[in-house]
């Protein structure tokens, strides 16, 4: 084992101030200006796909830039805009063809919220203004974003000023709704869509937006099998728009392009971006269907959404990069590989561990759930704040990985995500299962 960084355990990393500055990156490794090393555990905050450092990535962004930066959206289109757009179309299949692309994950999904929004009012239906949305569910930090996630401590400060929506239970097998089976999950929890739109009616519901597989809020957690299939059905009977947020979970990290592949369904938007330029540039899009798109132009012209930077020809031209990566190395298909090799080493390294209450996730998106007591599944104080000793104890062993509370019932809860580059060799992963078993020994002894 390498020596540990000479941060103390101790530092909180909470300002700016306390924070080691950053030197440079080269693959799943990052340094600081002291000489600490550090390996991406969760790729940051699951972004960094590739790693760091890609001379390929960054010669795509010096030659853009060498040319121009970006031209502005609303006068020119681009060579990086137009052939990110074809790949994309191509990866996420079917007819979603069309999108909007912006800076980041929120842009994103409130792209998604006025798309949905939009589209009702061009198809005669402007009375659809709801969203329906679950517990335990983030979404992003702009307002609209937020109004629809279920993650009260990002929340609390803004109440009062978010946009009112319906909360549906967490499906999480591990954590059943009061009185469900877990066999049970799937179909209860689709049920409750189904009487929600009954009881707002149908006719004031504009989308339903859910993670296929939950990420900060959570902490890795797939839908059971055929929760997405009943959601579609349902939102095909009742008019809903399901929009999937694939901002943490899709671009491959779960196994498949998009994550909700895996479960045979195909939404009518979709919200991307972190691993969409793997963190080199600012990036996100909102995909959605063809026949959305043609009634939204022959109603209105133009869809009303975007920004100054919407299609960044540089930040196109990282994306393009990026995805070519993707694709050729096949990178989705390691994903899924490395993603069962992980979780069964940290099974191995980890599955004793008496706080260690559930392993879960799909590809290189994995959870780890801390738990006071395995039988009762009882949850630690949180005035404990056990993520965060959990998050600085790793960081100063030289792992970088994502712990975050409120899991179980937005204040009770502690679990990691590790979710490492796509890029990552086997013996890389072998190291952050060794420092996050390290890691999680000694705060053991602490408790």
């Amino acid at each position: 084992m390498s020596e540990p960084n000479k941060h103390p355990a101790s530092a909180s990393f909470t300002t700016s101030d306390a924070l080691p500055r950053v030197s440079h990156g080269e693959g799943v490794y990052i340094y600081d200006t002291d000489g600490n090393r550090y390996i991406e555990g969760s790729g940051g905050p699951t972004l960094f796909c590739v790693g760091h450092g890609n001379r390929e990535v960054g010669d795509a962004i010096k030659s853009q830039i060498d040319r121009i930066a970006h031209g502005y959206r609303h006068i020119f289109s681009s060579d990086p805009l137009e052939a990110l757009q074809t790949l994309i179309a191509e990866e996420s299949g079917g007819d979603l063809t069309r999108m909007v692309f912006v800076s980041g994950g929120s842009e994103a999904v409130e792209s998604c919220l006025k798309l949905a929004l939009q589209y009702h009012s061009a198809n005669g239906e402007p009375s659809r203004r709801r969203f329906i949305s679950r517990q335990r569910s983030y979404h992003g930090n702009t307002l609209g974003a937020l109004s629809v996630s279920g993650f009260e401590a990002r929340r609390a400060p803004y109440e009062g000023a978010l946009i009112e929506s319906s909360q549906l239970s967490p499906v999480n097998v591990y954590r059943p709704p009061p009185g469900v089976a877990p066999g049970d999950v799937a179909e209860f929890c689709a049920n409750e869509l189904d009487e929600e739109i009954e009881r707002l009616g149908a006719e004031t519901v504009a989308a339903f937006i859910f993670e296929p597989v939950v990420g900060a809020a959570g902490g890795a957690v797939p839908a059971p099998p055929g929760y997405a299939a009943r959601l579609r059905e349902i939102c095909d009977r009742t008019g809903v728009l399901m929009i999937a947020d694939e901002v943490m979970c899709g671009v491959g990290r779960c196994g498949a392009w998009r994550a909700l592949a895996v479960d045979g369904v195909t939404p009518d938007i979709m919200a991307i971006a972190k691993g969409l330029s793997g963190g080199y540039m600012p990036l996100g899009a909102a995909v959605y269907r063809e026949p959305l798109h043609r009634r939204i132009i022959d109603a209105h012209g133009e869809v009303i959404s975007g920004h100054t930077y919407t299609g960044h020809t540089t930040a196109c031209a990282a994306g393009l990069a990026v995805q070519t990566i993707i694709r050729r190395d096949g990178l989705v298909e390691k994903a899924s590989a490395d993603g069962d090799y992980l979780r069964a080493q940290l099974s191995q390294a980890i599955g004793d561990l008496d706080f260690v209450g559930d392993i879960r996730g799909r590809g290189l998106f994995i959870g780890i759930e801390l738990v006071a007591d395995r039988e009762t599944k009882e949850p630690y104080d949180p005035e404990m704040q056990l993520f965060i000793q959990v998050r600085t104890r790793a960081f100063a062993n030289g792992l970088i990985c994502y712990p975050t509370g409120g899991n179980v019932d937005g204040r009770r809860g502690d679990h990691i995500i590790l979710s490492p580059p796509y890029t990552a060799s086997r013996a890389e992963l072998d190291e952050i299962t060794d420092k996050l078993a390290t890691t999680l020994r000694q705060v053991r002894e602490t408790l």
